[in-house]
């Protein structure tokens, strides 16, 4: 087995070879005067089971042709098995035509990966859980659940937590944390009155006194958690913390999140952090390292994964 990592988020590659107990592989992923992309390996992988640790997040298309010429050149190698492994899977809420004339390119970048190479997938907390089929290809759909589950026990009195969910879609991920925790769930229904006003958001559940944790799987800019925030505040929780696994956090997010009233919010590894994320007082990172570690030996092992969420 051999791990390698492109230049999106090579903290979490070291940090999951640190959990193996293997080095990270040598390689140079670079880049041309003109910007071409350019990847040498540059130790022998014939026959090796090989692992590349890539988040495709910001910049988002060339942190994924970096993925796609490292798949390349591991096949060309003689690679005996190559696994795709990404923390974060960028184009995954395009997964569906919202209107007429628009393209579905989670299914672009599914075929992509495919052709490139891969002969599998490891992941994290997919946008939307339908993308594991849009692969030919085995595919493994990692859950953050067990990492936020034991944060949230050392850090909160689980008698007075309500897990929120911060829309009707993600109902499912919510009510999943909350009969782990053996807690009460509520939801944020956001609704619009009229285009370019203001969302309406409306609780369901009572959470006078609550601990409220909204609980989603990406924060962009982090407008509907500072909104809800606020909602469930003027309902009379106690406090608000959002838990997120993916902390894309674009333009001026961290700023709106360190001035709003949020008590916390907690993202994972999966996006390498930003020293704008780093230096926040209300952003914690929790690392995915070990979690992707354990799935990547278990494939490697030809164990079950799925058995790491029983």
């Amino acid at each position: 087995m051999k791990v390698f990592a492109g230049n999106s988020n090579r903290h979490l590659a070291e940090t999951i070879c640190n959990y193996l107990n293997v080095p990270l592989g040598r390689a140079t992923v670079r880049r041309f005067a003109d910007q071409e992309i350019f990847v040498e390996i540059q130790e022998n992988v014939r026959g090796e089971d090989v692992f590349l640790v890539q988040s495709t997040s910001f910049p988002t298309n060339d942190h994924l042709m970096e993925l796609l010429i490292m798949i390349d050149a591991m096949r060309r190698s003689s690679a005996r098995r190559i696994t795709a492994v990404i923390p974060y899977f960028g184009y995954a809420r395009q997964d569906r035509r919202a209107s007429g004339r628009t393209p579905i390119s989670a299914k672009l970048v599914a075929n992509l990966i495919t052709e490139a190479g891969a002969d599998r997938v490891l992941t994290l907390d997919l946008h939307a859980g339908q993308i594991q089929g849009f692969f030919d290809i085995p595919t493994d759909n990692l859950y953050a659940v067990p990492i936020l589950t034991r944060d949230i026990k050392a850090n909160y009195d689980i008698s007075n937590v309500m897990v929120v969910s911060p829309d009707v879609g993600g109902v499912v991920r919510a009510r999943s944390l909350a009969k782990r925790l053996d807690c009460l769930l509520s939801i944020v229904d956001k609704r619009r009155d009229r285009p370019g006003e203001s969302e309406v958001m409306n609780i369901i559940g009572d959470v006078e006194g609550k601990d409220c944790l909204l609980i989603d799987d990406i924060v962009d800019s982090g407008g509907t958690l500072c909104n809800a925030a606020d909602a469930l505040l003027s309902k009379g929780a106690s406090s608000v913390t959002a838990y997120i696994t993916h902390g894309v956090l674009s333009g001026g997010a961290v700023t709106r999140i360190t001035s709003s009233r949020l008590r916390e919010l907690v993202i994972t590894d999966s996006i390498q952090p930003t020293t704008a994320i780093q230096s926040a007082h209300n952003i914690r990172v929790l690392s995915t390292g070990p979690l992707i570690g354990e799935a990547i030996n278990r494939t490697s092992q030809e164990e079950s994964v799925s058995s790491l969420f029983d």
